[in-house]
């Protein structure tokens, strides 16, 4: 049944007693509002229910907070938390495989976001701040709270905002309450695994000995089977060296001076690394199609045991778990390219990208990949509250939380595994994006056709990775609580004070076999595979909903195989005695094995105080507070002492380490975070609100590591390298809010809002050239010289594949096949290194606006709600370095409109998203650090329920119904990186309360 609020006295009445409560928002949540003696409330439940206490927490808070309620006990109102979240005014989301998983509130991403679970910091894991909010069900959850303006009684970290995760306690629902949901799921882009899959939830809570003793238990399992499709280029290489070519062999559309000279009308940085007017072409590094198929199990569990042991005291225990495990195998298809003599024609549009390119030599490959990564998270955790006096409260919290990832729980790997097979024997390839969503290629084989034969297809190198990590954090928290007599301070409302001290610790390791088993198609291993192992597929329903997918794309055939028939023949030839120390084999710790790690210790005090008054009739409340923390870093690591730079084959170099070196590094810093939240009830109806304060976001957990990284695979184009800074301060914003608020119906408003925020210590990675000392480059070295005049000479092509080979003929390679660099020749290896630093101020801007009526009578509502942000963070794609850029800064819409009666509602929601960064740098780009963008993004959603009686609903819910697609490109949209679809996902269940 849906119910609706009666109040007998005035709001005003409410509105005091809220506030006497203080910031007691998870009890207000879970309940809606404290009864008075002369305050009659009857519960409240579904979508009207919802949005009545989403909007009655927003009013009665200090600050800026929104917040997303349950509609009845074991029904949120989507089935994803991030889903969920991004109805608030402000947020929205990213996507991981078609659901939300992260959020962006006001433009800041993932990583400037606190997310706490009943007011206690998660672990995290993948050395990173952000949280995946697939891993929680939805259905245990009570109340989302989005905190937007600075809290001083909040754990630091959300420069964007502080989501805390309101989970349900048995003694506030005192009784018997029980609700089980089942579900049959239907994913429509599933095509190996289940088309439908179960997901139960169920939530049990219980009081006894007159309310004094409560347990509850949630827990909650699901399956979901999906297909991935998608395009991706890599990465795109800037300013690759031109050949010299004939008119007839290339278009370029570059806008020229007076001089008939290419404009200058990029910025890159000189010898000296400053800015000066540059021209720039771009290239694409790869260009591939990949189909994934996922299988991934949920499972979430939450017991809680409450005991009242006398009126003032009250002790909790609770312990929650997360684990998922899902298990992906995927297969691709796709081209690899290399520049200079390589090319033969081209085309570039007006800002230097690549359109269409003819390129010989190197290689296209059929890749097979597996892995299955298990995330794994436990938290117990225990609370005491203790009312000393009728005005003195105390609370203490303790959790002991731990994460760990996992991506080697395959039993047969103990990895994630990559296998590459394909030919280098073709004459050239042609890249083309002249039409259409996705680009298109096509390669002209030695065969003389434009399809590669089974029998042709050959070994070139797989490899295997491992990289666990663990995330471990203690919490302790002491809250004290005074609230005075109106009497005696007749101001002051209540006074607040508390510390704690927060140890979080990560630690990674990482392992790489290297690449096995060859690698480069030279010499020829096809004999291994028999032509029945591969089988002939058409791209007839591949990338479908995109223009030039399907059948119409190029090439419209790709080749599937057995990933563990391929590995257990390769295994069983490529020994060493055939291919040296190119053995074939999976381990993962067969080339380097490091771990790294990060100790982070926080200490924190705080005290703050809300006031309240009238000034010339006029309501005012002031909430006024500061924090002060200490934080202390240190990173032991290791680093693999890189030993020499090997040619192993025509596209691919390898690094090889001699062994591994202990580092260490630490670091700290302290802060001092003041706020003020102002408010004033301008009328009954109208409310505005004035915040400033500090809000912080530490440094993301990566770049705290110590020691040094070089790649292990340093392509030309790609000698790049990392090294942390444990010494990096956080991101510190100053942040001014200023809102009114106009409530003229129960559960209906309308909000606008101004926003600023200044923020100090930006974090930026710079970028710096070095060389060390035992590294030497074969590329454009005498021999390599020597090759390329050698081939010219000849009247051929000196493409990077006829320079290896003419380099082996000339003797240079050793016993293995592979290229050496030789100390007395060649130079020293220009290593792009790049180090996060601490650099000047950012600025950003935002407005909001909300509007929610509910038509009382009729059962009809809607809410809509849109952000504008803005700031001198944006990415300026004509400049060729890492810049002081906001990932995630977007402007993003909401809108939900509904039904309801006592039998029936239906809500149909659509969240839209405009273009965005992504971030800094790509898998296979130049070191000018190349951003990623994301085009704007819309879906609509759906949900009908149906109450059979009281205590039985069955439902059905529709997610992405207008089947979105997702795209992302580089500097610009011509410069294609990503296209992914993920077909619409349909749920039939049922729900049983009591």
């Amino acid at each position: 049944m849906k119910n609706t609020i009666f109040q007998k006295t005035k709001l005003a009445i409410t509105i005091s007693l809220i506030i006497g409560l203080g910031a007691t928002v998870p009890v207000v949540a879970q309940e809606a509002l404290q009864a008075k003696d002369d305050v009659e409330v009857i519960a409240v439940s579904g979508i009207r229910g919802s949005l009545m206490k989403s909007s009655d927490i927003k009013r009665s808070n200090q600050g800026v907070v929104d917040s997303i309620v349950a509609e009845e006990m074991g029904k949120f109102p989507d089935t994803n938390l991030a889903e969920s979240l991004q109805r608030i005014t402000g947020v929205s989301v990213s996507r991981a495989n078609g659901e939300g998983s992260q959020i962006t509130v006001r433009g800041f991403g993932p990583e400037f976001n606190m997310v706490t679970l009943n007011g206690r910091q998660m672990p995290s894991t993948g050395f990173s701040r952000s949280f995946n909010f697939e891993n929680f069900a939805s259905e245990g959850v009570s109340a989302l709270e989005v905190y937007k303006t600075s809290r001083a009684d909040i754990p630091t970290g959300g420069l964007g905002a502080s989501v805390n995760i309101v989970t349900a306690r048995p003694l506030s629902q005192p009784g018997q309450q029980f609700s089980f949901t089942a579900k049959a799921n239907l994913d429509t882009s599933n095509v190996e695994g289940e088309d439908v899959t179960p997901e139960i939830a169920g939530l049990a809570s219980k009081t006894f000995l007159d309310e004094r003793l409560g347990v509850s238990v949630t827990g909650s399992y699901q399956r979901r089977d999906f297909q991935k499709q998608s395009a991706n280029i890599q990465g795109w290489q800037a300013n690759v060296a031109l050949p010299s070519l004939s008119s007839s062999k290339f278009s370029d559309l570059r806008p020229l001076d007076a001089n008939g000279e290419l404009l200058a009308n990029f910025l890159a940085p000189n010898a000296s690394g400053e800015l000066e007017a540059s021209t720039a072409h771009f290239f694409p590094k790869d260009m591939n199609y990949g189909i994934e198929d996922v299988q991934r199990e949920r499972k979430n569990a939450q017991a809680t045991v409450q005991f009242a042991v006398n009126d003032r005291l009250t002790l909790t225990a609770d312990y929650t778990m997360s684990n998922v495990v899902a298990g992906s195998n995927s297969i691709g298809w796709g081209i690899w390219n290399n520049f200079g003599a390589n090319i033969n024609t081209y085309q570039l549009d007006e800002n230097g990208t690549t359109l269409y390119a003819n390129i010989s030599g190197d290689d296209a490959s059929f890749t097979a990949s597996r892995s299955t990564t298990e995330f794994d998270m436990k938290s117990l955790g225990l609370n005491i509250e203790f009312e000393a006096r009728d005005d003195l409260k105390l609370t203490f919290d303790y959790h002991d939380s731990n994460a760990t990832i996992d991506n080697g729980i395959d039993p047969g790997l103990r990895s994630a595994g990559q296998v590459i097979l394909g030919s280098s024997a073709l004459d050239f390839k042609e890249y083309s994006y002249l039409s259409g969503d996705v680009p298109q290629f096509s390669i002209n084989w030695n065969n003389g056709t434009n399809q590669l034969s089974a029998g042709e297809i050959d070994s070139n190198f797989s490899q295997f990775i491992h990289s666990p990590g663990e995330s471990d954090i203690q919490q302790a928290q002491l809250d004290v609580e005074y609230l005075p007599e109106f009497d005696s301070l007749r101001s002051l409302v209540k006074l607040s004070a508390g510390l704690s001290n927060t140890k979080q610790t990560l630690i990674g390791t990482n392992g790489w076999s290297g690449l096995r088993g060859g690698p480069g198609f030279n010499p020829s291993f096809s004999a291994i595979f028999p032509d029945n192992m591969f089988t002939f597929n058409d791209t007839g329903n591949f990338l479908d909903q995109f223009d030039g997918g399907g059948a119409a794309l190029s090439p419209n055939y790709y080749w599937t195989y057995d990933f563990d028939e391929a590995v257990t023949r390769q295994a069983a030839y490529l020994t060493s005695d055939v291919v040296g120390s190119n053995e074939y084999v999976v381990d993962p710790y067969y080339t380097t094995n490091t771990t790294s790690s990060v100790e982070e210790t926080t200490k924190s005090i705080y005290i703050n105080s809300l006031w309240e008054f009238d000034i010339k009739d006029k309501y005012v409340e002031i909430n006024a507070g500061i924090r002060y923390e200490e934080t202390d870093v240190i990173s032991p690591s290791q680093s693999n002492i890189a030993e020499q730079v090997n040619w192993v084959a025509a596209s691919e170099w390898i690094t090889s380490f001699s062994g591994v070196q202990n580092v260490s590094n630490d670091g700290g810093y302290d802060l001092l975070l003041p706020m003020i939240d102002i408010r004033v009830d301008l009328s009954d109806d109208l409310v505005s609100r004035v915040s400033v304060g500090k809000s912080i976001t530490r440094a993301p957990l990566g770049n705290l590591l110590g020691g040094l990284a070089l790649s292990g695979s340093p392509k030309i184009g790609a000698r790049t390298g990392s090294r942390g800074n444990t010494n990096l301060k956080p991101y510190q914003s100053t942040n001014i809010d200023i809102s009114v608020e106009y409530y003229y119906e129960e559960g209906s408003y309308a909000a606008v809002g101004l926003f600023w925020k200044k923020v100090d210590d930006w974090i930026e990675t710079s970028t710096v050239d070095l060389t060390f000392d035992g590294l030497y480059d074969i590329y454009l070295g005498p021999r390599w010289n020597e090759a390329a005049t050698n081939i010219t000479t000849r009247g051929g092509q000196a493409t990077d594949t006829a320079i290896f080979d003419e380099m082996v003929a000339l003797g240079y390679a050793n016993s293995d096949g592979q290229i050496e660099p030789d100390p007395s020749g060649d130079s020293l290896i220009s290593w792009r290194l790049s180090s996060p630093e601490n650099v000047e101020e950012r600025k950003t801007n935002g407005l909001e606006v909300a509007f929610q009526h509910i038509f009382q009578e009729t059962g009809f509502g809607l809410a809509a709600n849109a952000t504008f942000v803005d700031g001198d963070v944006d990415y300026n794609p004509y400049v060729l370095a890492s810049q002081k850029a906001l990932s995630g800064l977007s402007d993003s819409a909401n809108f939900q409109a509904f039904y309801e009666d006592d039998k029936l509602s239906v809500r149909l929601t659509y969240a839209w998203r405009d273009s965005y960064l992504i971030g800094q740098g790509q898998g296979q780009g130049t070191s000018d650090n190349p951003p990623q963008f994301a085009k704007e993004y819309g879906q609509w959603d759906m949900s009908v329920n149906y109450d059979i009686n009281e205590n039985l609903t069955v439902f059905v819910e529709g997610i992405n119904l207008n089947n979105a697609t997702e795209q992302h490109y580089g500097r610009f949209e011509e410069q294609f990186l990503f296209a992914g679809q993920y077909g619409p996902r349909y749920s039939v269940g049922v729900r049983v309360s009591l």
